[in-house]
């Protein structure tokens, strides 16, 4: 018999590329390039984290419907009552040939075992949503008829009347067992949170697409996963097209928040402006080298806080393998190869410092006093 939960979806840590934004989603990767510096990236950046928190939700349904039909699945291998109607055979073996379906996640390259794997239990859940409707139980579902609510009963929506919080693992899988009304409460809730007009998170998706999930739902009594696949691969794609460039320059090539950006840059030009006019003093007061020689001090802060400015990138915090995820909080850099991405980019920014400060420092230093 299979585990109670799926396995953890597991970082590639000998990935030599930038990861995708389905590698990201499904948890394979690593900081500063993971969910969680994501979805700050989404809250805090572009503002759209509705989007992301909606890909989530329906991969969180998508997991607790195979969390059911697995226990379900479960139960009617270990024994199904004699003397069942030909319709509840039917659903039995439909269970039956569903497979273990013990998946770390979702996957972005599923097999043709898996394609039908979710096809069958999108059906399977399907038919049982009419049996419900119509006042039947499939076979298997015996466990979960208490549970159930039907159709003319249900508060609309039930998760108002019933708050839960979904507690999840790494692999999306519910730690608890999954009833029929949890996967009917999670698809309600998916509908009345993001999709209908007026809701508190609502996302602009194609009307023809919400208009479908919308009559599913409450005419149709649906609530399997293939319902949702068209509004969740258009928000994916938003994301992919519209977020993820803009997250992988930030975070890939870079190390800093823009409010850490712009403290540099008014660093940076308050420094300059120190230095340049501490200089020409030193120059026409005529003060020897060795007192000039000091310039170097803020000529070296407004050159390297310019250049962090300029390149989104503190290259002394990233040596040190530091990447901020929100002002003055910062995280480890785990990601093998931005890793190396960003030593390799610190090492240019800094030489770029160091080669600018010296034309400075030597031109104000070098240069030949002359008292007014």
């Amino acid at each position: 018999m299979a585990d109670h939960n799926t396995p953890s979806p597991q970082p590639d840590l000998h990935r030599n590329r930038l990861p995708t934004l389905f590698e990201v989603l499904s948890r394979r990767t690593l900081a500063p390039v993971d969910l969680f510096y994501f979805y700050i990236y989404m809250r805090d950046q572009k503002r759209a984290v509705d989007f992301l928190d909606f890909w989530l939700d329906v991969a969180q349904h998508m997991s607790m419907c195979r969390h059911y039909v697995r226990e379900l699945r479960r139960s009617v291998m270990i024994g199904t009552p004699d003397g069942d109607k030909s319709a509840s055979k039917r659903s039995s073996a439909m269970l039956e040939g569903l497979g273990d379906m013990n998946r770390g996640g979702p996957s972005m390259y599923p097999s043709d075992r898996e394609k039908n794997q979710d096809a069958q239990m999108s059906a399977y859940l399907r038919q049982e949503a009419e049996y419900a409707n119509n006042g039947h139980s499939p076979a298997g579902s015996t466990g979960s008829n208490n549970m159930r609510q039907s159709s003319n009963d249900r508060p609309r929506p039930s998760f108002m009347s019933s708050p839960q919080v979904l507690t999840t693992s790494d692999s999306n899988s519910p730690e608890h067992t999954v009833a029929r009304a949890d996967i009917r409460a999670s698809a309600e809730k998916i509908l009345y949170t993001y999709l209908l007009p007026g809701a508190e998170r609502e996302i602009q998706l194609p009307h023809a697409i919400t208009h479908a999930i919308t009559v599913g739902i409450e005419e149709q009594g649906r609530d399997d996963p293939e319902l949702f696949d068209a509004a969740k691969d258009y928000a994916f794609q938003a994301m992919e097209r519209d977020a993820f460039p803009g997250f992988l320059r930030a975070k890939a090539l870079g190390n800093l928040v823009p409010p850490s950006i712009m403290m540099r840059l008014v660093i940076g030009l308050l420094s300059l402006f120190a230095a340049f006019w501490v200089a020409f003093i030193l120059i026409f007061l005529d003060y020897d080298r060795r007192t000039r020689i000091w310039l170097l001090l803020p000529f070296t802060i407004g050159i390297y806080a310019l250049c962090s400015y300029e390149y989104a990138l503190d290259p002394i915090l990233a040596l040190l393998g530091f990447s901020e995820y929100s002002f003055m909080s910062f995280n480890r850099i785990r990601e093998p190869f931005v890793r190396k991405l960003l030593n390799k980019r610190s090492l240019m920014v800094l030489m770029v410092t160091v080669f600018v400060d010296a034309c400075l420092v030597v031109l104000f230093v070098f240069v030949p006093g002359k008292r007014l």
